[in-house]
């Protein structure tokens, strides 16, 4: 293969009729030789990474301890510190929120009500203060504020309305009885 010579009766003293360069081969990338493709994995072949079998186990290996003990949360040089690793965020449950104690307070003082009639209007207005608590704060125990209420004023009124049929049934006998007594 030649190249034509420069048009005219111009000579370039780098053109020659020969190429500089062999061209280039195929097979080779950068004059190495390219390497073959893949083919198909063997599922049967010997995993080349896996540890050999066939290794000498140290019996000793497990009884060698070090002289001292570390303090808790110490770790020597290049050892990883004792203990679980710290917990990613994003992994497992996510702690609840503080349950807020007025709360607790105001669902037992309404649940105490079922004995004692007088406690339910006390369980019934924490109910109400630690519902406005936990709106401010975050807290948990919304659903406990709201059944100290609840069951609180429904006590509330059996108690309103026992007083009242107390009250009825003393009117009742005063207005019934016989005044006419004779000593």
């Amino acid at each position: 293969m030649t190249n034509p010579p420069p048009p005219g009766n111009w000579t370039d003293p780098t053109w020659s009729a020969q190429p500089s360069s062999p061209a280039p081969d195929p097979t080779l990338v950068a004059g190495q030789p390219v390497p073959p493709q893949p083919g198909p994995v063997d599922p049967y072949a010997p995993d080349p990474y896996a540890p050999d079998p066939y290794a000498p186990v140290d019996p000793y290996a497990g009884a060698k301890q070090p002289a001292t003990q570390p303090m808790p949360g110490y770790a020597p040089a290049g050892y990883a510190p004792a203990g679980y690793p710290p917990q990613y965020p994003g992994y497992g449950y996510p702690q609840p929120p503080k349950t807020n104690g007025l709360a607790i307070a105001a669902f037992v003082l309404a649940l105490i009500g079922f004995t004692s009639c007088i406690t339910a209007p006390i369980g019934a207005i924490l109910g109400h203060v630690a519902q406005k608590q936990i709106r401010l704060s975050g807290e948990g125990g919304a659903g406990m504020a709201k059944a100290a209420i609840i069951v609180g004023w429904i006590l509330t009124g059996f108690l309103v309305l026992v007083i009242a049929g107390y009250a009825a049934a003393i009117i009742y006998a005063i207005a019934t009885s016989d005044n006419s007594s004779s000593y």
